[in-house]
């Protein structure tokens, strides 16, 4: 090749260090505009804007438990006491207006007017001739009563904007009468499996050479569980012409991020930068100091999409997802920068390249009990099952060679949006 060919000057320049390749991808995110997201569709969707309340929750004063409600003054009703029984409330009833005597109650229904205090139906006799009842305990005031407002009170702010949104906030934003909520419109992902040998009808038998695309259901998996929405997807054989063609379908579909996997190393079938660059695409970088994953590709495609050149083998792709992809979605979806945790390694660790290593980890006790990371054996790029029994990744500078037991290493979850209940969450 001449010297001033694009791809030659792509193979002689240095890998790009992970943090400036980062730096370069955050620069060329927009973060998305807002919509309004029902209550029910309203899982794993980011909020635009903080939630205040306009209303108490409690909206009236109820009862904690089954029982008589009371009124008094502020000293304790005594022991002994014998209280006509006025009424019954039970849940679900409008107000009423005690008159001055016991009101047998249900556990959430509203106390009478007049009335400030419950007694448990065991810590009273139920008399006969007139009707009444005979406290066989002291009751204080607003005892066992559930004070209105006493949770969230009007003009309060529940939840803070960039909260990704899970069932307990729904519980809470229900509660409060809410049945829409400001959200972050989710990145669209289109996503391009590249090569020949792959298979993605599960039904066909392979013939020699094929394989099974991985890939294109992790990916598609993934999409979801961060946050964004798939646009478009599509298995495409090693070549050129069919590859803009299934760039263009992307840009139609009105994606914001266009992911591709394999044909990006410096092989002869490896047509993707070549193709890129004829599409019209802006190639900000390609060849990253990582393992796995180094020959990873970034660019811009001509109508503003986001496009990422994964290699074709399943961890450097899932590699590439996870800590290029995702970085790009959060700040799209308005979310601070990830910090990853802090946590000893179970077991010593040696290096064999000058390369940022990610590496395929559980989080487990120790046999002190305390937390600690197990980096996991099978982490080739080619070998997917030990990424099954992984929950967590743990990430070693590039210029660090050696870490013994007990060395502290940064731990990334599975997802940046995904919390591990073994370990806490890693957002």
């Amino acid at each position: 090749m001449s010297p001033g060919n694009p791809l030659q000057d792509r193979r002689e320049r240095p890998d790009l260090a992970p943090e400036d390749a980062l730096r370069i991808i955050l620069d060329g995110c927009s973060p998305l505009p807002t919509s309004d997201c029902s209550l029910a569709a309203g899982v794993g969707r980011v909020l635009a804007a903080p939630i205040i309340s306009t209303v108490a929750l409690p909206p009236f004063d109820n009862a904690a438990m089954d029982g008589f409600a009371l009124g008094g003054t502020a000293a304790p009703l005594a022991a002994g006491a014998e209280i006509p029984l006025e009424g019954r409330q039970a849940a679900g009833d409008g107000p009423s207006c005690a008159q001055g005597g016991a009101w047998e109650i249900m556990t959430g229904a509203r106390l009478p007017d007049g009335l400030d205090r419950v007694v448990p139906f065991e810590r009273a006799e139920l008399l006969e001739e007139p009707p009444r009842i005979r406290l066989l305990a002291d009751v204080t005031a607003r005892q066992n009563v559930r004070g209105a407002g006493s949770d969230v009170r009007p003009g309060e702010t529940v939840l803070e904007a960039a909260t990704v949104l899970a069932p307990r906030h729904l519980m809470l934003l229900a509660a409060l009468g809410f049945a829409r909520m400001p959200v972050i419109e989710r990145p669209r992902v289109a996503i391009l499996c590249t090569g020949k040998e792959l298979i993605d009808d599960s039904s066909r038998t392979l013939a020699t050479g094929q394989i099974r695309d991985a890939n294109g259901p992790f990916l598609a998996a993934c999409i979801p569980l961060a946050g964004a929405e798939m646009a478009y997807a599509q298995t495409v054989t090693d070549d050129s012409e069919a590859f803009c063609t299934a760039l263009q379908r992307a840009q139609d579909a009105r994606a914001h991020v266009v992911v591709s996997t394999g044909a990006v190393s410096m092989g002869r079938y490896d047509f993707v930068p070549e193709t890129l660059e004829r599409f019209g695409a802006c190639i900000a970088f390609h060849k990253i100091a990582i393992r796995p994953g180094k020959p990873l590709l970034f660019a811009r495609l001509p109508e503003g999409a986001l496009f990422f050149g994964l290699p074709g083998n399943p961890m450097a792709a899932a590699v590439g997802w996870r800590f290029f992809v995702e970085p790009a979605l959060r700040a799209m979806l308005r979310l601070p920068l990830e910090r990853p945790r802090r946590l000893p390694l179970h077991a010593a660790f040696r290096k064999e390249a000058p390369l940022r290593f990610h590496l395929k980890s559980r989080v487990r006790p120790d046999a002190e009990d305390r937390v600690a990371v197990h980096i996991l054996s099978g982490q080739e790029s080619y070998r997917i099952r030990s990424i099954a029994q992984a929950d967590a990744w743990t990430v070693i500078a590039a210029e660090t060679d050696f870490l013994p037991a007990g060395a502290m290493v940064d731990v990334y979850g599975m997802s940046h949006l995904e919390t591990s209940t073994a370990w806490g969450n890693a957002v």
